[in-house]
């Protein structure tokens, strides 16, 4: 049983997929591991880290090799080197991406995606997304920290008090409370808001304040998986009355939703951010998905009327040695429930609702109920 961890390729990915220590894991389980040169570099793994963990380091650790761990999902030139029948595990990203499915069908390998892991119990040291998002919130406070040109906890000196920065978080997911607990630990005066009335509960006991419009629809607003569901243009009008006069008093608001399978929702206008005042802080954590925020540029910090906009792309890769480490263990997790111990070999159980949830492609096919190609009748 060969194990490749491939090198990264996009030049706006430093995390990897496995570390020294999910390394040795992998080999007590009886698996060759092959590392791609420089792989680790970006999170402060260097090879010989490898080496010395039992890998073997390749300029092409993909061939031949029965499972490859990735972070992002293999382009086309890099399938070229995978063998038929190889499964790949990544973080997929297969919403709106149909093109890129039907090239991991056509090199015949069985796409896994991380991102789809069901949210059940057995589940739960397998989810990259709560993995990744809690990092993200974190970071996102941070780097909101960095451009605001005040400091965010209240100061008592002999020349006069600072004042508390008042922070709004807007998504109270894995990423949105993170950021509540890491803006209260710094000293901020700490609101946030969500659809889901669960969410509440869970703001106040980290101290902050819950601000939502607490309507009918507001109390049923969340799938039976835990996530926001899509609210009602009225609904949504009125949320938004409520928070365009909270964030005209915000020095920082950072948003957070996302809805799977669908852009992320506009969550803060071109006008809210008129309100706001020059050298305040918003921090778009949704920018790769269309952004909450109007005015929200990819991968850049936009100016406007003095406020600023933070869009940087792959937040949690910012913190890339701590993503790496959860990430990496995600996937040991994972991987773990795909090998024969006794046998040392991979046994893919394909009625695992792990891998019924999960599997992409197999056999050349998509194979994943919800990414059927359209058919042309």
């Amino acid at each position: 049983m060969r194990i490749a961890v491939a090198r990264e390729t996009d030049a706006n990915e430093p995390r990897v997929a496995a570390t020294p220590e999910t390394v040795k894991k992998f080999k007590a389980l009886g698996a060759d591991i092959v590392v791609g040169r420089g792989a680790g570099i970006a999170s402060g793994i260097l090879d010989a880290d490898y080496e010395a963990a039992g890998a073997t380091i390749s300029e092409t650790p993909v061939r031949d090799a029965d499972l490859v761990l990735k972070v992002r999902r293999p382009s086309v030139s890099e399938l070229a080197d995978y063998k038929r029948g190889a499964l790949v595990v990544a973080i997929m990203d297969p919403y709106g991406n149909d093109a890129a499915l039907k090239q991991l069908a056509d090199a015949g390998v069985t796409a896994v995606a991380m991102e789809l892991m069901p949210r059940i119990t057995r589940a739960q040291s397998m989810d990259v997304l709560s993995s990744q998002a809690n990092l993200a919130g974190y970071r996102a406070v941070i780097d909101a920290a960095g451009e605001y040109g005040r400091a965010l906890p209240m100061m008592m000196t002999a020349a006069g008090t600072v004042p508390a920065a008042k922070v709004f978080i807007m998504g109270v997911g894995v990423a949105g409370l993170q950021a509540i607990a890491t803006a209260r630990r710094l000293g901020a005066v700490v609101t946030a808001t969500d659809v889901r009335p669960a969410t509440k509960e869970q703001v106040e006991s980290l101290g902050a304040k819950f601000l939502a419009v607490e309507d009918e629809e507001f109390k049923n607003a969340q799938t039976a998986g835990g996530y926001a569901k899509e609210m009602s243009k009225e609904y949504q009008a009125k949320q938004a009355a409520l928070t365009a006069e909270h964030i005209k008093k915000q020095d920082i608001v950072i948003t957070t939703a996302l809805i799977p399978g669908r852009p992320a929702p506009r969550l803060i206008t071109a006008a809210m951010v008129a309100s706001m005042r020059p050298g305040s802080v918003i921090v778009d954590l949704a920018v790769e998905r269309g952004g909450n925020v109007e005015g929200a540029q990819p991968g850049h910090v936009a100016v406007v009327g003095g406020v600023k906009i933070v869009g940087h792309l792959n937040v949690p890769g910012r913190l890339a040695a701590s993503a790496s480490g959860l990430y990496a263990k995600n996937l040991l997790t994972f991987v773990e429930t795909l090998i024969d111990k006794k046998e040392k070999t991979l046994a893919v159980n394909w009625d695992d609702e792990l891998v019924k949830a999960t599997a992409l492609t197999r056999n050349g096919a998509v194979v994943h109920p919800n990414f059927q190609p359209k058919s042309a009748a």
